[in-house]
């Protein structure tokens, strides 16, 4: 452990935080996963909404179970504001990256974010004990 610590010497204590940082690194994973199937295989851009809600949700869950270990309590919060926070930041993304307009639906889909985020901080909470 101490091997770890020299080798990244940061570390993020505050749980929401800590959970969007595991949310953003696996999203990254998963869309660079995502464009190399894209790439080098037989898949089709029109099944690729489908992969890309998955990924979000696999990120939002990863993130919340970061957030509920790192809490130790409270996952259900930690784990539900980090799918809320996470949801909105990709919603202000494709609204000034892409130029669209921000409908209902669009704001719809942060409840599904917020409750894989809070069954993904019960998850962390119980994975600490």
């Amino acid at each position: 452990m101490e091997y770890k610590r020299r080798l990244l010497p940061f570390r993020i204590s505050h749980p929401t935080v800590s959970g969007l940082w595991y949310s953003f690194l696996w999203m990254m994973i998963g869309a660079l996963i995502l464009s190399l199937f894209l790439h080098l295989g037989q898949m089709q851009e029109d099944n690729l909404s489908v992969y890309t809600y998955l990924i979000h949700a696999a990120s939002i869950g990863f993130g919340g179970i970061a957030a509920g270990k790192r809490s130790g309590r409270r996952g259900w919060y930690q784990g539900g504001l980090v799918g809320c926070l996470y949801g909105v930041i990709v919603l202000l993304i494709s609204f000034l990256a892409l130029d669209s307009q921000l409908i209902l639906n669009d704001f719809i889909l942060l409840i599904p974010a917020f409750l894989i985020g809070m069954a993904g901080g019960v998850m962390g909470v119980n994975l600490r004990r």
